[in-house]
């Protein structure tokens, strides 16, 4: 499974839940080749249904299956996820009790060539405000596979930020997960670590092994829920290190780093710094260099953690 394309995991899970469960559909606005799930809908005849360049109609349509007792996996680009059709999702979706799974692709800099107008850098912390929603990203190929599965098992509406691209194997094939709950990769005791997604879980690890060189101990967790956050584990290690760094591919603001902030200031203040966009619209550019242009990467990740030493 390694460096496996996240979008062909996406199909391969959703097409072998759906053998067992017929209630499983596919819902999407034009754009089923980009989200791989071509084969689901040949597979699956009547239960992969493409509503065309509508991506409002898409939720009203995942809606109304959900509310027929059907279990919706509704996917399109980040920015259209959240952006165009937050109202449709927060009251046909979420407001009415349903059961929407709803995919944005492409987030943050993953949206690379696609430019500012396809970053979304603020799909998350639009999702954040709504009541009830359970928001997950991934980090490899397993965390997605065994995501999709605690999605369809759980009774009520998610959000998924999910890199199409390929990505590195990080968890054993057969490691476990809860929604909620994150995961500790790397123990440490001088600084936590926290980390969401693809890009940023990397650069984290990256990051901790630099910093063992310079004789920093870093923790690093992959947090993979942002809604509902992991308090134990996120509290546990506030109070370990005193230091914790947030790591995202998303602005800083009402994203993780907000998440982790306002936990802490309630239950255990503590230092922090946030590693995320600062306040920006997206831009065109490769992944690497957007990732240079937006430091998301693990030398800011090493950088803040010396200046949280030093204070």
């Amino acid at each position: 499974m390694s460096d496996k394309e996240m979008r062909t995991v996406y199909c391969e899970t959703l097409s072998r839940l759906a053998e067992k469960d017929k209630r499983i559909m596919v819902v999407e606005a034009d754009l089923m080749r980009a989200s791989g799930t071509m084969p689901f809908k040949a597979a699956f005849p009547g239960r992969g249904i493409d509503v065309g360049v509508a991506e409002a109609n898409m939720i009203g349509v995942a809606a109304g299956l959900s509310a027929a007792g059907k279990i919706p996996f509704a996917a399109t680009f980040g920015c259209f996820a959240s952006r165009r059709v937050f109202d449709q999702f927060f009251i046909s979706a979420n407001y009415a009790r349903l059961n929407v799974k709803l995919a944005g692709t492409d987030p943050g800099i993953t949206a690379a060539f696609n430019g500012g107008t396809h970053m979304p850098f603020e799909d998350m912390g639009m999702m954040r405000l709504i009541p009830g929603l359970s928001i997950v990203e991934p980090s490899d190929p397993v965390s997605l596979e065994k995501l999709l599965e605690l999605c369809a098992d759980h009774y009520g509406c998610t959000y998924m930020r999910l890199q199409r691209k390929p990505a590195p194997q990080i968890y054993k094939n057969d490691e476990t997960f809860s929604l909620g709950k994150g995961k500790l990769l790397v123990d440490g005791n001088d600084v936590c670590i926290i980390a969401l997604g693809v890009i940023m879980v990397n650069e984290a690890l990256m990051a901790a092994k630099s910093l063992e060189k310079d004789g920093i101990s870093a923790a690093v967790i992959d947090i993979l829920s942002v809604k509902p956050l992991d308090r134990d584990l996120v509290l546990s290690y506030a109070a370990k290190t005193g230091r914790i760094i947030t790591a995202e591919n998303h602005q800083v603001a009402c994203g993780l780093g907000s998440a982790v902030a306002e936990l802490c200031s309630k239950e255990l203040p503590v230092r922090i710094a946030m590693i995320g966009v600062q306040d920006e619209f997206g831009e065109v550019g490769t992944q690497d260099w957007l990732a240079e242009r937006f430091k998301l990467n693990a030398a800011e990740i090493v950088l803040k953690a010396r200046e949280l030493m030093n204070k």
